[in-house]
């Protein structure tokens, strides 16, 4: 079977669904326009967004768009599961950011895309989203999705490969735009980690998992939620754990 993709530009960033067998047109369109939506309602950037309004006082969480309490309360969930190392209310905001992407992504493809793979006509669908992936593969195709791992010291290199049938992957870090992670608990940037990659069920948990690792530091338990994680210190260390997944690392 050929791929094709499709790729749109949506929170401020890119998306791009790859799909082996035939394209579904309707149902990637459907899937694009509710990932929009949900930037209409999440967006921090947008004037005129759920949050936004929330963050200026004109509309409370319990007024906004019912999809606003849902995100609101899995992020409850995960400062208590994370112990305060992911919180979207920090700084005193509601600020979802940290979860939707991985939410959004995954909710927009359970509904649209993962009910297209059959087999025959579409064998499995690949997302990427800003270089988190999710993946669905039908039992039939013998072959995993081939996700590549940055260096995050060798920009343009890939430091690991992961196969992946079905699942996701996310990586969080300091490598591309700096120390601009911080930790809930104290409001400064943290160091020590350059770049946490978590390999789990959803997206969600990968996104959710993968920046808490990074504010937990490099020496820190690895979090029992994920399948795997790959943890890049800043000195060039390697840390890996948890054997749900296989982890190849390439030879420089």
């Amino acid at each position: 079977m050929n791929t094709h993709a499709a790729v749109e530009e949506v929170w401020g960033t890119v998306v791009s669904v790859h799909t082996i067998g035939t394209p579904h047109p309707e149902a990637l369109a459907a899937f694009f326009a509710e990932l929009h939506e949900i930037d209409r309602i999440f967006s921090p950037f947008r004037v005129d967004s759920d949050v936004s309004r929330i963050a200026d006082g004109t509309l409370t969480v319990d007024d906004a768009h019912p999809l606003v309490r849902e995100v609101a309360e899995r992020c409850t969930r995960y400062e208590s599961e994370t112990g305060g190392l992911f919180s979207a209310a920090w700084n005193g905001r509601f600020d979802p950011t940290g979860l939707v992407k991985g939410w959004g992504i995954d909710r927009a493809a359970a509904r649209h895309l993962e009910p297209l793979i059959d087999g025959e006509a579409i064998a499995g669908i690949g997302i990427d989203a800003g270089g988190d992936v999710l993946v669905f593969t039908h039992d039939d195709l013998d072959r995993p999705w081939s996700i590549g791992i940055a260096d995050p010291h060798r920009p343009g290199t890939v430091l690991a490969t992961v196969p992946l049938r079905s699942g996701a992957i996310a990586t969080s870090g300091t490598a591309e735009r700096g120390a601009h992670i911080l930790d809930p608990r104290t409001g400064r940037p943290v160091r020590g980690v350059a770049s946490a990659t978590v390999v789990a069920d959803t997206l969600e948990v990968a996104d959710v998992w993968a920046t808490a690792s990074v504010v937990a530091g490099f020496d820190a338990p690895l979090p029992a939620a994920a399948r795997s994680v790959l943890l890049v210190a800043d000195d060039g260390r390697i840390r890996r754990g948890l054997a749900g997944v296989e982890v190849s690392v390439e030879t420089a």
